[in-house]
């Protein structure tokens, strides 16, 4: 059985900043899916464990070959779609043999891969690249066709061990869903990092990097879930039973000092009235070491209960709770929010139209490269059409692109909301940032430290952190946005940054556009019309035409 093993591992980067410390961590056989918050070091972990970064302290083993497809996959653009696949030197080897050079050369280059060819082929059509020629430039392809290749690089070598950080990156639907079915028949031990809820259903354990551990979980994504949901709700309860006994705890440490100095007046009146002094202090002595004594056990049954207190605290996640409530969004059931009759572009695959009524929720589908992103562009006038009409009937129409260029980087939060609402004062939009999670987490809130983060330089965010910024500006902005589109909202976004954000779109009550490959997000938010942008049938049918609900 291969495995990967990393035992007591520490690492630092050379600013001396930490990000592990004694971290053990292994896996054996089968399809682990590392996951994490932003920043926890899940592709540090990765780098670590494909030699990529050395530990400071401890050690790390690979059993068999390894293979790994980083995010950001080492692309040359001059490079043809064999040289990504890492077969360009056997291929041109079995040219030269085929043409009649028995140079030994040769045969040493290609070894046992007489048939390398056929497998890549065959592995290429396995992820839906049937299209795709060896001989193709790599700068012809997309985004997501070139991870996939990559992908098919990695197979062809049939490593024992393949890790995979954050593969589904820029895949569309049906990309994704190749490479669901690639890692689903992949039988030997698989590492990948990811945030796409539908890959995470097919392995056989998440292992979550949380506080620098690893915790395991044996199943997909739904057992993860459902195992965390009924932890923090024990926790939840063993911290409100742990806050009940403190409190309780501290009103009788009160009450035993009200009776310890109720009998100590009562000792000082006895003594003024003419007790003799060695009776009056013997009695002294005696109810100061009883005091002594009483208070010493309520304040270490006070003691007690607040570490069960702080213990219990510690086991719950401070998640952020979103709850939004925004009427002036609101959108009557009957209004046609957006009609878009006839609207061409050379960068769509024809003449789109269709129309927007009340509060409807709609998903943009398609393939890379099919356009949703420039009819978004078209739709809010950023991008100016060569044909057609597009007519917005409510008075605020906001659009929050893939790169959120709308925010000033150099300004905070509470000024970049300020930006789209200049008549809010700077405690309402404190409160709106609040809403949205900018606020101290629970320790920090009970002891009543300060809250900076809403005055923080938007560039020193985290992505999600930018993303709730760009969110309270737009659905604050004058007049309040009864139309609101969304270009890949979840695209580098952990998992805890996407419940947020669909918690906060839960509380938005106009019509919403949204281009996304996240069909669990898109069925939390609650989508209700699915649109696919593609080229015309073979019946000439609309290029942007409904389909069934994934």
């Amino acid at each position: 059985m291969t495995t990967i093993t990393a035992a007591a591992i520490s690492f630092a980067w050379p600013d001396g900043s930490p990000v592990f410390n004694g971290l053990d961590f292994a896996v054996s056989g089968g399809r682990t899916a590392l996951i994490g918050d932003n920043g926890s070091g899940k592709s540090t972990l990765l780098k670590l464990i494909t030699g990529e970064l050395t530990p400071t302290r401890g050690a790390i083993s690979v059993g068999g070959r390894l293979a790994y497809l980083p995010q950001d996959l080492p692309i040359r653009l001059h490079w043809r779609v064999d040289e990504l696949l890492g077969i360009a030197e056997t291929r041109a080897a079995l040219r030269a043999i085929e043409g009649g050079d028995a140079d030994e050369r040769h045969f040493a280059v290609i070894g046992e891969d007489w048939d390398v060819e056929e497998r890549a082929r065959a592995t290429l059509d396995r992820l839906g690249l049937s299209h795709v020629e060896p001989d193709r430039p790599v700068a012809s392809l997309s985004g997501g066709e070139s991870m996939l290749v990559g992908l098919a690089g990695r197979l062809l070598t049939e490593p024992d061990v393949l890790v995979l950080d954050e593969p589904t990156n820029n895949l569309d639907m049906e990309a994704r869903h190749n490479l669901y079915r690639a890692v689903a028949e992949f039988s030997k031990t698989l590492l990948l990092v990811s945030h796409d809820r539908e890959l995470l259903e097919h392995v056989d354990q998440i292992a979550e990097l949380r506080e620098g551990r690893v915790r395991f979980y044996g199943g997909g994504f739904t057992h993860y879930q459902g195992v965390v949901d009924a932890e923090a709700s024990a926790a939840a309860q063993t911290l409100k039973t742990a806050e009940a006994d403190a409190r309780a705890q501290k009103r009788d440490l009160i009450e035993a000092e009200t009776k310890i100095a109720r009998r100590a007046k009562m000792g000082r009146k006895a003594a003024a009235s003419g007790m003799p002094k060695i009776i009056a202090g013997g009695l002294k002595r005696k109810a100061e070491v009883t005091a002594g004594k009483v208070r010493g056990a309520h304040e270490e049954a006070l003691a007690q209960a607040e570490q069960a207190r702080a213990e219990a605290e510690l086991a719950l996640r401070d998640e952020t709770v979103i709850r939004l409530d925004l009427p002036a969004t609101r959108v009557p059931a009957g209004r046609t929010v957006l009609e878009v009759r006839e609207l061409a572009h050379p960068h769509l695959p024809g003449p789109v139209t269709f129309d927007v009524r009340g509060p409807e929720r709609i998903a943009i589908l398609g393939g890379n490269g099919a356009g949703k992103s420039t009819l978004m562009r078209l739709i809010t006038g950023s991008l100016r059409a060569e044909g057609g009409t597009v007519a917005a009937n409510v008075p605020g129409v906001h659009y929050l692109p893939q790169r959120l260029e709308l925010l000033d980087d150099a300004a905070s939060a509470i000024e970049n909301v300020r930006r789209y609402a200049p008549t809010m004062s700077e405690h309402d939009a404190r409160a709106r940032l609040a809403a949205l999670g900018f606020r101290n987490n629970r320790a920090q809130r009970r002891e009543g430290v300060r809250n900076h983060r809403a005055e923080q330089e938007v560039a020193t965010l985290s992505g999600g952190e930018r993303l709730r910024v760009a969110l309270a500006a737009v659905l604050s902005a004058e007049p309040a946005p009864q139309l609101l589109i969304l270009d890949e909202p979840t695209n580098n976004l952990d998992m805890r940054s996407v419940r947020e954000l669909e918690q906060a779109l839960l509380g938005y009550r106009g019509a919403l556009l949204v281009i996304s490959h996240d069909a669990p997000f898109l069925r939390e938010i609650g989508v209700e019309r699915w649109l696919r942008l593609g080229p015309a049938g073979e019946a000439d049918g609309p290029v942007l035409r409904e389909v069934g609900a994934l």
